[in-house]
């Protein structure tokens, strides 16, 4: 951090704190009285020191290892008269999400839900010793072939009856990810230009306290 606007070390510090307890920067300038744009230069600068920790942090995950995507934004773009399907029949953006049982996730902006572009990051990302488990969607097929000789799936309905886990079989951990995503984007009006940040600060922020956020943003603005 620096003085060049101004600000000493104790506003500063104060900045960071509010902003890992996920205030947004209007509701920061307003609780410090503070320049609502000095407050979107520290957001912005604390939102591109987190995607760079995150970009550092993602050799291969490994052990049980979930897959899914999810998708963000209107239905249709503003201005679009035909559907654009993105792979499971819909127009929304789809991103794709990996998570390590018991540590870390990964998320990533993809075009569409096939078959290729699935395996192109499955295989970027994750150690072929581990075992993943995905969903029945199609786009997973096939992983056996690339060398993930330990795919698990879960087909939630069957003959009518929905389960969320099966013969101890599940993804929940990148479900409940996608569901907490959700929730905090939706104060953020969603999908931005700067969606990509947000993806990666909601990867930093699941399932960490204050105090591990807000020790580990000192150590990325050092």
């Amino acid at each position: 951090m620096n003085k060049k606007n101004g600000l000493g070390q104790y506003h500063q510090e104060k900045i960071m704190r509010i902003f890992c307890a996920d205030v947004t920067a209007t509701q920061a300038a307003l609780l410090t009285g503070m320049n609502r744009n000095t407050m979107n230069r520290y957001y912005s600068a604390f939102r591109q020191a987190i995607f760079a920790w995150q970009e550092e942090r993602k050799d291969d995950f490994a052990g049980t290892v979930e897959v899914d995507e999810s998708y963000f934004g209107r239905s249709r773009p503003r201005g679009t008269h035909k559907k654009l399907k993105r792979g499971r029949g819909t127009t929304k953006q789809p991103v794709f999400g990996i998570f390590e049982r018991g540590g870390r996730v990964y998320t990533e902006i993809i075009p569409d839900a096939k078959k290729r572009t699935l395996q192109r990051v499955i295989r970027g990302q994750v150690s072929l010793d581990a075992v993943i488990v995905s969903d029945g969607w199609r786009g997973y097929n096939g992983l056996v072939d690339v060398g993930f000789d330990k795919h698990l799936r879960i087909r939630k309905t069957i003959e009518g009856e929905t389960k969320y886990v099966r013969n101890g079989v599940h993804i929940n951990g990148i479900e409940s990810f996608w569901s907490f995503t959700k929730r905090r984007l939706a104060k953020f009006n969603g999908v931005k230009a700067n969606f990509e940040l947000h993806l990666k600060e909601c990867e930093w922020r699941w399932n960490k306290d204050f105090d591990t956020l807000n020790r580990e943003l000192k150590k990325m603005l050092v």
